[in-house]
């Protein structure tokens, strides 16, 4: 029930809206009622009436059909229409209220929430499983309510035309809302079971796809269609409960449902032949238990549907109640500009609380302007520090200061508005050129970007470029070589121009002409900017003013490349090494 509160919060905007849509669908249910009504009246009040010659009762007929073709052609396809139409509308309103706010939220999720979740989960949850809850908004809040009317006003007229009769009409009532109850428990349980199987078999197969040259490189497609079988299996499995508990439900509830007319047709025939009620009464009787029982048939499809609704609202506020591990202190204020002095305090760091720490009591100062290199063995938390810098993760102890003051007291939007990072694999998004180089600063001009570009070296290829500035990239930049990546990447941070720059084996994994265009624009994009650079090629960063050499998590040698390189130790090796 908490889901179904939390979810009326995205609907309360539009209760105007649903109370019209409500009222107008009353006069498109309502209007087939009238159908038994006037079958009753041609019956004994025109066929059987002796009183009337035959001339006066095809001219009645004629009456009283012109009246109904009016009300069914005329007045009642634009009732169904606008009743259509608000109600599609409504239910898109509030998918896109939600899905405005889980992107919102996506946005705001810590990289620790992403290292452990696959993003194909995480898609399910926001396209499969919002659409599942616009039922609903349809059913629940507007057709339930339009066939509970249709049910009462059936009730109504029956017991004017016979209380006996109605009393067995609506005598396996309280039988159908046992049965409800029993079944329906049950099949929310089952069907948040199988929407988590098929979460599991997006995020495989999302996976997959983008992985797909590994699995060609090694011939694995025997291997990975075993492990497609085993997830699409498992969802399989999950989805036949489902549908044996479904089938079930139907199954006792269609029948107490078909009994209910039988009853009526022996009674009412017994009435019939005993005097006690005319023949029209009969067929407007029977012809009530379909609009009695028809909406009741469409209330388990109903109750089907809002099941899998509300299970699919709980997987939803499940992944909204994800919480924050990076969030503004209440006294945070906001960076203007960072000058750029950094203070590493007794820092600390671990991933997990039951996990040992990658970084253990950091102590290093830096100063503004400086340029800082960030070199050791792999997995000695040479990324995890300069992780720490945008507060991508918070320190576990001690505390990083910027110009003076703990990072965490800055908002951190604005911290981050004052760092600019070049990785080593820059995910470039599949729009144009300049539309990820804007991306450093989306209000920036044409020539603002042109200029951005031409300092990272990338105008020259973007101009060889079949729509030049305009050119799709790709998804993840696929049609740019590594080399062109990078210098688009470089570009935007140009553009964003930042006091504070990160590179992370900018030019690792580039060929020797690459590395020297992207190696000439980061120096000229380092001048007068406070620099932190990891790197694994130590040609590249003996021009640091200080090379830090970090090993199991531990700041072992501090100094510039000839300095270490005279006190012969494991800045030395490696770089001997290298050399070799």
């Amino acid at each position: 029930m908490n889901s179904i509160k939390r979810y009326l919060a995205f609907v309360k905007p539009y209760w105007k809206e649903i109370i019209l849509t409500v009222l107008i669908g009353v006069l498109k249910f309502g209007i087939p009622l009238l159908l038994p009504l006037v079958m009753m009246y041609v019956i004994d009040d025109i066929i059987f009436a002796e009183a009337l010659a035959d001339d006066e009762k095809l001219s009645l007929l004629f009456k009283i059909m012109i009246g109904m073709f009016f009300i069914f052609v005329v007045l009642r396809p634009p009732i169904e229409y606008f009743r259509q139409y608000f109600a599609q509308f409504i239910g898109n309103k509030v998918l896109y209220d939600i899905r405005d706010q889980l992107f919102t939220h996506i946005q705001k999720l810590s990289l620790k929430f992403y290292s452990n979740r696959k993003v194909g989960e995480i898609i399910s949850r926001v396209i499969h499983d919002v659409e599942q809850t616009k039922t609903f908004v349809i059913t629940g809040l507007m057709n339930i309510w339009l066939d509970l009317f249709t049910i009462i006003i059936a009730v109504i007229i029956m017991l004017n035309l016979n209380v006996w009769l109605t009393i067995v009409a609506i005598s396996m009532f309280p039988l159908y809302g046992f049965s409800i109850k029993f079944f329906y428990s049950r099949l929310r349980h089952l069907t948040r079971v199988r929407s988590q199987a098929l979460a599991e078999v997006q995020g495989h197969l999302h996976e997959r796809v983008q992985g797909m040259n590994v699995i060609r490189s090694f011939a694995l497609e025997e291997y990975e269609q075993d492990q497609f079988a085993k997830r699409n299996g498992h969802f399989l499995t999950k989805a036949i409960d489902h549908t044996k508990w479904n089938a079930k439900t139907f199954a006792v509830v269609n029948t107490i449902t078909d009994v209910a007319p039988l009853l009526v047709i022996f009674v009412s025939g017994y009435f019939v032949i005993t005097g006690q009620l005319e023949v029209g009464a009969m067929t407007a009787f029977v012809l009530y238990m379909e609009r009695l029982y028809g909406p009741l048939r469409r209330l388990v499809n109903s109750s089907t549907t809002l099941t899998q609704a509300i299970a699919s609202m709980d997987r939803v506020f499940e992944f909204i109640d994800e919480k924050y591990d990076i969030v503004d202190r209440s006294s945070a204020t906001p960076l203007k500009r960072a000058q750029g002095s950094f203070e590493f305090d007794n820092v600390t760091f671990r991933y997990n609380e039951d996990e040992e720490p990658v970084l253990k009591n950091l102590q290093l100062k830096v100063e503004r302007g400086e340029t800082i290199a960030f070199v050791g063995m792999s997995g000695g938390g040479k990324s995890t520090l300069i992780s720490l810098l945008p507060r991508f993760y918070d320190v576990t102890e001690g505390r990083i200061l910027l110009d003076g003051k703990d990072l965490r007291d800055y908002q951190v939007r604005t911290l981050r508005d004052n760092i600019g990072m070049v990785l080593q694999d820059n995910i470039l998004f599949s729009h144009s050129v300049k539309a990820n180089i804007l991306m450093g600063r989306p209000d920036a001009t044409d020539e603002e970007v042109v200029a951005a570009a031409k300092a990272a070296n990338a105008h020259g290829f973007i101009m060889s470029l079949p729509n030049g500035y305009e050119t799709e990239v790709g998804e993840r930049g696929v049609k740019l070589s590594g080399g062109q990546k990078q210098r688009v990447a470089i570009a935007r941070v140009f553009l964003k121009n930042p006091p504070i720059l990160i590179f992370d084996e900018a030019t690792s994994a580039l060929d020797l002409e690459s590395e020297h265009y992207i190696q000439e624009a980061l120096e000229k994009l380092a001048r007068d900017r406070t620099t932190f650079i990891v790197a694994h090629r130590l040609s590249t960063i003996t021009h640091a003013d200080r090379i830090v050499v970090i090993e199991n998590g531990e700041i072992v040698e501090s100094g510039s490349h000839e300095d270490l390189m005279v006190k012969g130790g494991s800045y030395q090796k490696l770089f001997e090494v290298q050399q070799l």
